[in-house]
């Protein structure tokens, strides 16, 4: 009899340990409200999930999916996220109207925010239009009032603008349809549209149909990255958090740097998450294609103590364009251009 009571004592005192231990590990687990979108820069959180690298930096990441870069942007005021990933043209927006800072650099996307045609298109009948870009195809009168279909106001929409430049061309003389990316792929399979603008993986799908790329932000003579953005007024009341969740997505740069196309097959389990379908071939493809820094090789582009950085310089050029095309009111260039959104304090403090 004595000793059932020991052993009920025993057992009542495990399940209170284990009860304490619950509760203090759920306090101490503090959810995370991030914003991605379904592309290469996304693989780290989830991949850090399935790890549990954030857990162990005392948070739980709450992956918030969106369409579009704007479309994240239009969720902050309601602080339906603090931190994520997004493009370098909407991060423009997120400052000027909501107060967001840019933190990090994600990766460059210069080579998979691309223009694609049907086969037959007569753009193809012109390489190297402006001696300028060599690679580029198009003619001013084989795409003067003809339909583009893209995601505007993105970094498609600065893929679309670069190419449309490069043949003495802009957005006022084409007709711009706005859709988001698997609307764009829908309605060019169905022959709407004359020329259609793609990030990967989407424009790896249209290169599958037989679309060719004609153009793309790095042949076309611009940078373009995916940055880190947080909501200014959390990131100032929460310094080390923000330096957390840098932590672990370097922790994940460092991996893509070290293993590259070996994660492939995680890769691909990541794509099949967020509702895309890929081959590992493609896989491979699309971490080659999006090249990622370091935290040391940030920090220098950072570093604006000799005038500004590259990262200034690199959203400066996007500011300029932007303002050139009107999507931008001139007092909102000028307020942009210094590059007063972009920050290195919270680089320095990742241990």
């Amino acid at each position: 009899m004595v000793k059932l009571k020991h052993r009920i004592a025993l057992c009542t005192a495990l399940v209170l340990v284990l009860v304490w231990a619950g509760q203090a590990f759920t306090a101490e687990t503090k959810v995370l409200d991030t914003t991605w979108m379904a592309e290469h820069e996304t693989f780290i959180p989830w991949y850090a999930k399935q790890k549990g690298w954030d857990k162990a930096e005392g948070f739980e990441f709450k992956l918030l999916m969106f369409d579009s870069g704007m479309a994240q942007m239009e969720a902050l005021p309601a602080k339906q996220w603090v931190l994520g990933g997004t493009g370098g043209v909407p991060m423009l927006f997120g400052a000027l109207r909501h107060n967001a800072y840019l933190l990090a650099i994600g990766n460059d996307e210069s080579v998979t925010n691309a223009v694609l045609v049907r086969p037959n298109s007569p753009v193809l009948k012109t390489k190297g239009f402006n001696k300028k870009f060599p690679e580029v195809y198009g003619s001013p009168e084989s795409m003067k009032g003809k339909t583009i279909l893209v995601t505007t106001i993105s970094s498609a929409h600065y893929a679309m603008s670069l190419w449309l430049k490069t043949m003495g061309l802009t957005d006022k003389d084409v007709i711009v349809k706005n859709m988001d990316q698997a609307q764009c792929v829908a309605a060019f399979e169905k022959g709407i549209g004359d020329a259609v603008v793609l990030w990967a993986p989407h424009m790896y799908n249209g290169m599958k149909k037989g679309w060719k790329v004609v153009s793309d932000v790095r042949k076309a003579g611009g940078f373009l990255p995916i940055v880190l953005v947080g909501d200014k007024d959390y990131c100032d009341k929460n310094p080390q958090e923000v330096a957390k969740f840098l932590k672990v997505y370097f922790k994940g740069i460092d991996l893509i740097r070290k293993d590259g196309v070996k994660l492939a097959p995680d890769y691909k389990k990541f794509l099949s998450w967020s509702g895309l379908r890929m081959s590992e071939a493609d896989a491979k493809m699309d971490l080659e294609l999006h090249p990622v820094f370091t935290l040391q090789e940030q920090l220098k582009m950072f570093d604006a103590s000799k005038g500004p950085s590259q990262v200034q310089n690199w959203q400066k050029d996007i500011v300029v364009f932007f303002t050139e095309l009107g999507k931008l009111k001139p007092a909102e260039g000028e307020k942009l251009k210094n590059g007063f959104y972009i920050t290195d304090k919270f680089l320095k403090l990742v241990k």
